[in-house]
């Protein structure tokens, strides 16, 4: 299949799917995250053993692309729903995979490219990592990725992360949890290879089973979670917060939120 905005490679039984749109940091669009849905629909139905997902340039994935949800002001209330329910169902299609899955990353993984990197089975980094959930920073709720990284590393550690929208480094992410290994950048690629053909020596109906065994046992507990993700997700973008926060980004300025803001609860 041809893709826009992803790159698919294949070398023996190792499956690699690039994020390819370098220029806006491979910022995920609606039309990204349905061909990495169908990249990953089509992983689990292959032959390969191994899914290696990775960013092209200098960034592996900066999240949303805020121009495509600038775009989405506007809509109705189930639209947003349709949008939100495509990311929970990207980001439990890669958690789910039945295949091993490991993130390359080299840049930035911010927001929802943060959730990307941290719901695959293994994350792999170098120093130039940087990660962060900052998505209070433009008046969005880290809904969907909240829900995984409370699965992770727990309450508390999620409630700073998600709160202060602070960016943290490689180093702490590996204290976190969150990353695996921190390997040099020219080491990356061959690190991916040899962890690859360590899980590729292992039985592949192991593998699919032991992984399907760790899901449903938090299922329940997810998909509560995700449901109410989804809720706040949905209001998140019809706030005037979101619109003052998109723009006062895209307009490098600082935002000016407004008063009793807080007020206007996200519930209905």
């Amino acid at each position: 299949m041809n893709y826009k905005t992803i790159v698919v490679a294949e070398a023996g039984l190792v499956r690699t799917i690039t994020l390819h749109r370098p220029e806006r940091r491979n910022a995920m669009t609606p039309e990204m995250q349905m061909e990495l849905i169908s990249a990953l629909e089509s992983a689990a139905s292959s032959c390969c053993r191994v899914l290696v997902l990775t960013g092209a340039g200098h960034a592996f994935c900066s999240g949303l692309d805020l121009l495509a949800l600038q775009a989405m002001q506007g809509k109705s209330a189930a639209e947003h729903r349709t949008d939100a329910e495509r990311i929970a169902r990207l980001f439990l299609s890669l958690y789910e995979l039945p295949i091993p899955t490991i993130a390359a990353v080299d840049g930035a993984a911010i927001a929802g490219g943060a959730g990307l990197a941290f719901n695959c089975d293994f994350t792999l980094a170098t120093p130039a990592a940087k990660f962060g959930f900052t998505e209070v920073r433009i008046g969005f709720v880290p809904a969907l990725v909240s829900a995984f990284l409370a699965l992770q590393i727990g309450e508390k550690k999620s409630r700073d992360l998600l709160l202060t929208g602070r960016l943290f480094d490689v180093e702490e992410a590996y204290r976190l949890g969150l990353v695996n290994e921190i390997v040099a950048p020219e080491k990356l690629t061959e690190r991916v290879q040899t962890l690859a053909e360590v899980l590729i020596a292992n039985s592949p109906q192991s593998l699919a089973a032991t992984k399907l065994l760790l899901a449903q046992q938090n299922k329940a507990w997810l998909d509560a979670a995700i449901a109410q993700a989804l809720e706040a997700n949905a209001v998140s973008r019809e706030t005037e917060d979101i619109r003052e926060g998109i723009t006062a980004f895209l307009e490098k300025r600082k935002p000016v939120w407004g008063k009793g803001s807080r007020a206007k609860s996200l519930h209905r």
